[in-house]
């Protein structure tokens, strides 16, 4: 274990990178949703529908006004997204990863 222990607000606590700390409040990296068979970033929710589409997901528009939706009749799994792109993030595209094996892929901008 690396790295260096930080005293902040009466807690230590083990920075294992530093630089990156210090980074993380200022400029972020911003994660992408990679389409694995192109190597296309995903960039709206058209692109993202019509590649779900063609896995066999259909949008759901019987849950929540407020998400934009997804659900497979092979599986539970439902596909929950906020209803504007620009507030997309790390959590919705890992979700995607999960429920879409082999497909899509997270990675920094």
């Amino acid at each position: 274990m690396s790295g260096v222990w930080v005293f902040k607000n009466g807690v230590f606590r083990l920075v294992e990178n530093p630089q990156g700390e210090a980074q993380r409040g200022s400029s972020s990296k911003r994660k992408v949703l990679v389409y694995l068979p192109t190597g296309q970033v995903v960039n709206s929710y058209a692109f993202l529908e019509h590649i779900l589409t063609g896995l066999g997901w259909e949008r759901y528009y019987d849950g929540d006004p407020d998400l934009y939706q997804f659900h497979k009749h092979s599986s539970i799994d439902l596909i929950s997204l906020p209803k504007e792109f620009s507030k997309f993030n790390s959590i919705n595209m890992y979700d995607i990863v999960i429920k879409t094996p082999n497909v899509f892929h997270v990675r920094d901008n």
